[in-house]
């Protein structure tokens, strides 16, 4: 048997190596970094993980796919994006991971998604695997034409890639219900067949499921009081920072408020709102969902108690929670400083790897409860597992029975977590315990599969 310091040196190779074969893809570098450093004990203690070619298979997607989407705007101008779908491993199931609309969307952006999937769909304890896909077409400013025939175009390529037993994308950033509706149309009319299962996140009216909009955030919220109970503690009363504006940021906040906590803050691209009565949740939708505006506004029409700042960081504002929601790495070591020095008790990743690596380090050294996005955020990707199981079954269930399997899923992921840590010798680090606990999961399934 090696030791954990032989092979931490092993992964430390291989992690070389992924480098070297994935240039230019430092988002994707990050998130094998930040899973492989804390593997070695589990790799240490069962021989069969360590055999030559093992870690790599699980770090080489199973299937990459790019297209290019020709699509028309209202003028009649003909423009190209790029198309991705990376189908990162199948072992537990079905590729399950949602679509990202922005233009910051390229390969690396899209591995380092789908690798993150494979362990996040892992820890939910249902049966579907890890993939990730987008395209780097910006819907804001779009029209509802426009956007409907960029979706129509990077369907007619995607179709045949995936399908309910084989793949089923969700929505990400710039995908919400409008763009999985027309996604799903055109697919349903390539087909001509109703295959609900095939992409989740639909209408509640035409085979979606009830809470899948609100669940991320409200999963990452239930995540966050497991970690405070663990520590004796409660969300009552707690003042929280909350990054982004969109789905997951709005349910984040919706959940905090419901659970007792003032949440004081949003921000999008242009900057961040601070409303010192707590966010206005009926204005903050108004604005974003329904006039697709900027977080300015809320300031503007919120009145005396809220003031916008332009450009900054959402995380100088003191808080006793931080749960980032915007985007990948968002919330660096400068920054962690910052928390840590206002006296932050918990941060749990609302978004997929928005804390740096030096962030993450930070925060763990000083004590600070760190839920690390591949656990605190899969309540999404959980009650879309749960959309495809009422599909099968064609059969719709109540909005109480998807929240409390919600809760069921997100308190199990969160002992999984814990106990985890506890039993490599890491109590308190729910990073390694997550990555442990999923990547047990997974490789557990390959190597009864074989050598594919």
């Amino acid at each position: 048997m090696t030791t954990r310091s032989e092979t931490q040196t092993t992964l430390d190779h291989l992690l070389t190596e992924i480098e070297h074969r994935n240039p230019a893809q430092p988002e994707f570098h990050q998130a094998a970094h930040e899973v492989l450093e804390t593997l070695a004990p589990v790799i240490a203690s069962r021989p069969e993980y360590a055999e030559p070619g093992f870690i790599e298979r699980l770090v080489e997607p199973e299937r990459q796919v790019i297209f290019r989407v020709p699509w028309q705007d209202d003028q009649g101008r003909v423009h190209v994006n790029r198309g991705f779908r990376v189908e990162f491993n199948s072992a537990l199931g079905p590729y399950k991971g949602g679509l990202r609309f922005h233009p910051s969307v390229n390969l690396g952006v899209i591995k380092f998604l789908g690798f993150e999937q494979i362990f996040k769909n892992a820890l939910t304890g249902l049966g579907i695997g890890g993939g990730k896909g987008g395209s780097d077409f910006d819907p804001h400013g779009r029209s509802d034409a426009e956007v409907m025939r960029f979706c129509q175009s990077f369907m007619t390529e995607l179709y045949r890639h995936i399908g309910e037993h084989t793949d089923v994308p969700a929505g990400d950033i710039g995908v919400g219900g409008r763009e999985i509706g027309y996604l799903f149309g055109q697919y349903r009319r390539i087909t001509n067949r109703w295959e609900a299962g095939v992409l989740t996140g639909k209408g509640a009216g035409w085979g979606g499921s009830l809470i899948r909009p609100e669940a991320t955030g409200y999963g990452n919220v239930l995540f966050a009081a497991a970690m405070l109970r663990e520590r004796g503690e409660d969300l009552e009363g707690q003042t929280a920072v909350v990054s982004g504006s969109g789905n997951v940021a709005i349910y984040t906040i919706e959940k905090l408020t419901a659970l007792g906590a003032n949440a004081v803050t949003c921000s999008d691209s242009s900057g961040y709102v601070v409303d010192e009565k707590g966010i206005d949740l009926d204005l903050l939708k108004q604005i974003k969902e329904v006039e697709r505006g900027r977080v300015d506004a809320y300031a503007e029409r919120r009145g005396a108690s809220a003031r916008f700042v332009a450009g900054g960081s959402v995380w100088d504002v003191p808080a006793d929670l931080a749960l980032p929601s915007a985007t990948q790495n968002e919330l660096d070591e400068k920054d962690a400083e910052t928390l840590i020095r206002n006296g932050v008790k918990a941060v749990s990743e609302g978004a997929n790897m928005p804390a740096t690596l030096e962030a993450v380090h930070l925060l763990q050294k000083a004590g600070v409860a760190f839920g690390p996005g591949k656990a605190a955020n899969a309540g999404g990707v959980a009650v879309s597992a749960l959309e495809m199981a009422q599909n099968h079954a064609r059969t719709s269930w109540t909005s109480q029975r998807v929240e409390e399997e919600l809760a069921s899923i997100m308190t199990s992921i969160h002992t999984t977590c814990h106990d985890t840590a506890e039993r490599y010798g890491a109590p308190g680090d729910y990073v390694t315990g997550a990555n442990i606990a999923g990547f047990e999961r997974v490789a557990d399934a390959m190597l009864a599969q074989g050598v594919i």
